[in-house]
């Protein structure tokens, strides 16, 4: 158990190292490529912060680093206010550049971001990829989807008029429906009858781990035996005494028929002691246990520590195959880094209001853990985490924050219009704030990961 888990973290960190140094490597290169056009000298192109670990000047004068923090980069131009410049370069310094092309250096970083999340998707959607289907499972009661007419067992056809092919599809239409509030159309076909059916968002929050469970919309689920395939070291489980192929079949009074069954059994019994009756080796056995308890949105929940084994083939029927030509995949691929770049942008906003937790700020060892999940599930599995986190770093950079690109952007935006640079004195203050907001930001998801580890 305990050289699996290092392994898997290991996994992780080598799957974060490599999306986040290709991530910053194309930011980076942005900045570096448009200062070269445009006629001003790059001196360092640095991956990573920090102690160099391989370090080369090449041909064109210019130091290529790969340093020991893997947390960003920079490109280190020549610059007057940096250090004394000989008067025959003097050209060629980032501050003697008009306006105009410093604006243009420092759009390219962001830029390249949202230009590798477009390849990315292109890629994905032109490989293809395996999809839910979006066929609705048994619709709870004193939900929207309920309210709206839906029962379960219909599948989704389009969302406010666009086409949905897919659950991966559906999620993200399901937030920017929550986010606009109001009715939106939903139309589904119910044994082969299209039906529409209007989902009320007024007042709902577009915060992902409330408006889920509000709507009542959740993939429909193959029924799988409740067998155990692993159990988790130091768990409750372990502790009782269950065992991997051990297959429950009541839990207290209760019959078990499937695994679903038998989660929502555990989750609502948080620190409860418990009789578990298990299959085990052709003859029953009682298992008796406490479960664990965990807080979930404020909400305490049962939980044991086992993961359940899937049946090949199990989840077949409700997967389709989503995949576009060559062509038809560049308009798609522009669209959705389009739809995720206002989605995030958006999404942003409703967290500096409040309608959104702040808790879905995620750090480097949430970034991390999916980063190894991803890579394990596949390449295009992989390359959809980096087109998100490829979009989420260009919208981030352009944030009117001094320190960030977009801090810069800013200075230049006034600077056009005053006719003269922002002072020295307001550059300084400004890149005081901007660190301590960063410092800030850094702080906060750093807190909801190690909130959800022990969590």
């Amino acid at each position: 158990m305990l050289e699996g888990s290092i392994l898997s973290i290991l996994w992780s960190a080598g799957a974060f190292v490599v999306a986040l140094g290709v991530l910053v490597a194309f930011h980076e290169y942005g900045h570096f490529w448009v200062a070269r056009r445009l006629g001003v000298k790059v001196l360092r192109y640095s991956i990573g912060f920090g102690k160099p670990l391989w370090r080369r000047v090449g041909r064109d004068g210019v130091e290529y680093v790969i340093a020991a923090i893997p947390l960003g980069g920079y490109v280190k131009m020549l610059d007057e206010r940096e250090a004394e410049v000989p008067e025959a370069e003097a050209h060629r310094a980032f501050n003697r550049a008009s306006v105009y092309r410093r604006i243009a250096i420092v759009s390219a970083g962001p830029l390249a971001n949202f230009l590798f999340a477009v390849v990315a998707y292109w890629l994905v959607f032109v490989i293809g990829t395996n999809a839910l289907r979006p066929v609705l499972d048994t619709v709870p009661e004193a939900s929207i989807a309920h309210e709206a007419g839906l029962r379960g067992g219909e599948l989704v056809l389009a969302l406010d008029g666009s086409a949905i092919d897919s659950w991966d599809a559906l999620r993200p239409a399901l937030i920017e429906a929550a986010l606009g509030g109001g009715e939106v159309p939903i139309r589904v076909a119910d044994d082969g009858i299209e039906q529409e059916h209007r989902l009320d968002f007024t007042g709902v929050s577009a915060d992902p781990q409330t408006l889920f469970p509000r709507l009542g919309l959740n993939p429909r689920r193959p029924s799988i035996p409740a067998q155990i395939e692993s159990v988790t070291a130091g768990s409750p489980a372990e502790a009782g005494g269950l065992q991997p192929g051990d297959t429950v079949i009541a839990a207290g009074d209760t019959r078990i028929d499937n695994w679903r069954d038998f989660q929502v059994w555990v989750s609502q019994r948080p620190s409860q002691t418990v009789a578990l009756t298990v299959q085990r080796d052709g003859r029953r056995e009682v298992v008796d246990l406490t479960i664990g308890r965990v807080e979930r949105d404020g909400q305490a929940m049962g939980q044991i520590g086992v993961s359940v084994r899937v049946p090949d083939g199990a989840w077949q029927a409700d997967t389709v195959r989503v995949r576009r030509g060559p062509l038809a995949a560049v308009p798609a691929a522009l669209d959705q880094t389009w739809t995720m770049s206002v989605l995030t942008i958006r999404m942003l906003g409703r967290m500096v209001t409040g309608d959104v937790s702040l808790k879905n700020v995620s750090g480097p060892l949430h970034i991390a853990e999916y980063a190894g999940r991803t890579a394990q599930i596949g390449l295009v599995t992989f390359l959809s985490f980096m087109a998100i986190i490829s979009v989420s770093l260009g919208v981030l950079n352009l944030l009117p924050v001094p320190v960030l690109d977009g801090g810069h952007l800013l200075y230049y935006l006034v600077e056009m219009l005053k006719g003269s640079p922002v002072s020295e004195h307001t550059q300084v203050v400004g890149q005081q704030v901007g660190l301590l907001l960063l410092f800030m930001l850094m702080s906060l998801a750093f807190y909801n990961d190690i909130s959800r580890l022990i969590g």
